[in-house]
């Protein structure tokens, strides 16, 4: 896989029976700054931590997507979270443990979304190559992967 190459699968999520198996939760806070069909620009505040972060499908092919990430400073993330297109996302993310497959370690990263978007919740898990198998667990719906209105950034 290439350096600033994300490839990732996302799925609906059927029962909160993920929530058992989580390791770790993050509450978090993002905007844009850019969502263009192309390519964005993402401000993220996770918990005590911020990052910008720029996505894009112009320089990679299949489900490979550019993603090129940097952490900022907390401060700056929120004066930038000021000045970001309308629709902010608040959120709170689950980090379980993917059952493994042939020796790779993976994680799925579950979103509980809050606020205007109550009641959606996207379950993700990052691959090293589109063909990677992985084990499903119950509580995985319909796969969603592709399709814009599950993007965080048309949301």
């Amino acid at each position: 896989m290439a350096n600033n190459t994300e490839i990732e699968r996302k799925f609906l999520v059927t029962s909160e029976d993920f929530r058992e198996q989580s390791v770790a939760q993050h509450e978090i806070m993002q905007g844009y700054l850019c969502k263009d069909p192309e390519k964005t620009i993402r401000v993220r505040i996770r918990d005590k931590q911020a990052f910008i972060t720029i996505k894009s499908n112009i320089l990679r092919q299949g489900l490979a997507k550019f993603e090129w990430e940097r952490e900022i400073n907390i401060d700056d993330a929120k004066e930038l979270m000021a000045i970001c297109l309308p629709g902010a996302i608040s959120k709170t993310r689950y980090i379980i443990p993917a059952e493994p497959y042939d020796g790779a370690e993976r994680k799925w990263e579950v979103d509980v979304f809050h606020g205007r978007l109550e009641g959606r919740i996207l379950a993700e898990i990052e691959l090293g190559n589109e063909n990677e198998p992985f084990i499903k667990p119950k509580w995985l719906g319909d796969e969603v992967t592709g399709l814009p209105q599950y993007y965080n950034a048309n949301m």
